[in-house]
């Protein structure tokens, strides 16, 4: 087959594909349609989408798990994710020219060089992974595993450029979906939530406004605990950041990711290690609370794809300041100041300093 006809499928299908996607009423659904609209382009046995926090590339709520179960080994695959050596981890596809990649080809055929496989998708009869991160510039919205299991042939070049044109187009679709909606809801929300893990990974203790704040998050892939609870394994993930972090394995950006809730308010989960005696590695805490006005205000930023400059023009029209002041605050002129409101306006859909304000900043928490 000629490279032009090669070419022109990859645009049909990615065509198809996206399709299916503009007709999704949410995340979940977006991560349904399009592994249903691959799979007979690129056929895969089974796979994991899961949304991501897009300051710090952590996983957050909702996630797919097709055909892997009811998802009970999703915490060794994020623990190896986090803490072990790894081909084509999540962290570095994110930044790299192309976001997606295939293990047989990364690993010249021999992917047992991944820690990943060796623990886990070996026995799971796992023979490639496809791997995705699904990015705006430099922001994660999603990250994809395919995988297709023995005797099947790898992954080949043109199914990895399909899912790479993908990548920019269905991250942009994502993150309309982190928009408030008409369905959010104001409710009384629990003070802060703590829980502990001990250095082994193993919950210890909670109280009882995580209790809360947990029984208010989305269904999705959880492991059970000696807490009489199942722990989701977005929290999980944010934990074992926490203990990446500590061994120097990861990336400035902190153990924190939002969540979603059910009612759609916004949750922060920040985690951290705890120093022992001697400085030997102590307990992780995890604490799980209402999203603060900036955290939220960074997000609706990043939802509605406004630029940095064009977030800091926002914020001080928040607080008041008219197109001069907002002018000299940011060393700028009064003229280019207008230029980013009037952006700022076509991005957001409004027409007015007071509706762009509760749109990024009060309408999260609007009565339903």
């Amino acid at each position: 087959m000629s490279a032009a006809r090669r070419h022109d499928e990859v645009l049909s299908a990615r065509t198809k594909v996206l399709a299916g996607a503009d007709r999704a009423t949410d995340t979940h659904d977006l991560f349904s349609r399009t592994s249903a609209e691959l799979r007979p382009l690129m056929p895969f046995d089974s796979a994991v989408w899961a949304a991501t926090d897009p300051e710090t590339g952590l996983i957050t709520a909702p996630m797919l798990v097709e055909n892997l179960g009811s998802g009970e080994r999703c915490a060794e695959y994020w623990e190896s994710e986090l803490l072990e050596e790894n081909v084509l981890p999540f962290r570095d596809l994110a930044r790299a020219a192309v976001p997606v990649a295939g293990l047989r080809a990364a690993t010249s055929g021999l992917p047992a060089r991944s820690a990943r496989f060796r623990r886990l998708l070996g026995s799971q009869g796992v023979d490639d992974e496809l791997r995705a991160v699904l990015r705006v510039g430099d922001r994660p919205w999603a990250v994809v595993s395919l995988f297709r299991m023995g005797g099947g042939a790898p992954f080949g070049q043109d199914e990895t450029a399909l899912l790479a044109g993908l990548s920019a187009p269905l991250a942009t679709r994502l993150r309309r979906f982190a928009r408030p909606s008409a369905s959010d809801a104001q409710a009384d929300v629990p003070a802060p939530g703590l829980m502990l893990f001990d250095p082994s990974g193993e919950p210890t203790s909670i109280n009882e406004e995580a209790r809360q704040h947990l029984s208010l998050l989305p269904e999705g892939p959880s492991i059970p605990s000696k807490l009489g609870l199942r722990l989701p394994i977005w929290l999980v993930a944010t934990a074992l950041q926490a203990r990446a972090i500590a061994r120097g394995r990861e990336r400035a950006g902190g153990a924190r990711t939002r969540i979603r809730t059910v009612d759609g308010r916004w949750l922060t989960c920040r985690a951290s290690c705890l120093s022992g005696p001697a400085g030997q590695p102590g307990p992780v805490a995890l604490v799980i609370e209402p999203a603060a006005a900036a955290d939220r205000a960074v997000l609706m930023a990043e939802a509605y794809g406004l630029t940095p400059r064009e977030l800091q023009v926002t914020q001080l029209i928040a607080r008041g300041l008219p197109t001069v002041e907002i002018a000299a605050t940011l060393f700028i002129s009064p003229h280019t100041v207008r230029d980013h409101i009037k952006a700022v306006f076509g991005k957001a859909e409004v027409s007015s300093r007071g509706a762009l304000v509760a749109r990024l900043f009060a309408e999260h928490y609007r009565p339903a």
